[in-house]
């Protein structure tokens, strides 16, 4: 299954905000399906829209503090967005930000993430009734209990699943993050719970990692927190990233089997991906299909609901990662 809304737009230009976020990564994967001669006939069985669900606060408290949640339904939802998105940097001044070019006010963008991270909601259940979805949204793994970061205002992903728990629907998941930067946010939020196992694989240095361990009185940062399964490679070492997710992938088997898999699909490890915070790894299109077909053949084998997000992925080629994998899936499906 497809999860798709084209009404709902991935970019971030109607706010004035300039990360390379483009419409085309959707758009044009969603094309190229319609047009498959063997796939597009049958779009009718596997396009899914939108559905009326909707987040409440109960559901974002689930994972975020009561002090956060406040934070973003009351005066303080701007600059909670100025942060999360980097929108202004040390001097003080606009960055990949021209309030300007605005069609919508920022503090807009809260009912559209919401929008969005209802759709993971959406995605997991149709995981769940028939094995696989493909949600093209969703991944928002940076941001943390008290805060957003890394452009996630809020965590989908852990919000999906608790609500699934709540729910009765599920009682375990595993979420396996392949986005190029570590899905620190996810880490930190389900550290020590059995019931949720992390694994990701992604940059060995550089953002998110790339700022002191330690504050002044010796606490921690909350993006050190460890993954289950934390898989770092090196810049220059692209040659070694499947097989360490392959042995990645077989640590999970250590774990009981969960009701659901959430893949964290960022297509930012690409080499042409355009945010400059990506460059210490850079895969090529067949590197990101092995990852990818990899990804699914484990979970296929071991017969685990699959959900998987678009994640990060930034620029005019992010769509050709998930074109070729989706068009081989759903194929094969």
């Amino acid at each position: 299954m497809i999860l798709y809304d084209p009404g709902l737009p991935l970019a971030l230009t109607d706010f004035g905000i300039q990360i390379p976020v483009r419409d085309s990564r959707a758009g044009k994967t969603f094309q190229a399906l319609v047009d498959h001669p063997a796939i597009g006939p049958m779009r009718d069985r596997w396009h899914l829209l939108r559905s009326d669900d909707s987040l409440t606060r109960e559901d974002l408290l689930r994972v975020h503090s009561q002090a956060y949640v406040d934070r973003l339904f009351s005066d303080g939802l701007e600059d909670a967005i100025i942060r999360t998105y980097e929108l202004i940097d040390e001097t003080g001044k606009y960055h990949r930000y021209d309030p300007e070019t605005a069609v919508l006010p920022l503090g807009k963008l809260l009912d559209r993430i919401l929008e969005r991270a209802s759709g993971t909601v959406q995605c997991c259940r149709a995981a769940i009734t028939e094995g696989f979805c493909f949600y093209f949204g969703g991944g928002m793994h940076h941001a943390h209990r008290d805060f957003g970061h890394g452009f996630c205002l809020i965590n989908d992903i852990v919000i999906a699943v608790r609500k699934l728990q709540a729910e009765g629907i599920v009682e375990t998941a595993w979420i396996i993050d392949v986005d190029a930067h570590k899905g620190d946010g996810t880490a930190a939020l389900t550290t020590g719970d059995p019931s949720v196992v992390a694994l990701s694989v992604h940059m060995a240095e550089g953002w998110p990692l790339d700022g002191p361990e330690f504050d002044a009185d010796g606490r921690q940062h909350p993006s050190f927190i460890p993954s289950d399964i934390d898989i770092p490679v090196a810049a220059g070492e692209e040659d070694r990233y499947v097989p360490r997710l392959e042995k990645g992938l077989a640590a999970l088997d250590a774990f009981p089997r969960p009701d659901l898999a959430v893949v964290v699909c960022g297509s930012d490890p690409y080499e042409h991906d355009e945010l400059p915070s990506t460059t210490d790894l850079r895969l090529t299109l067949d590197g990101l299909m092995d990852r990818d077909r990899l990804i699914h053949g484990f979970l296929k084998d071991r017969s685990i609901a699959m959900a998987w997000l678009m994640a990060g992925g930034y620029g005019e080629r992010s769509w050709e990662v998930y074109t070729q994998f989706l068009t081989w899936a759903m194929a094969t499906r």
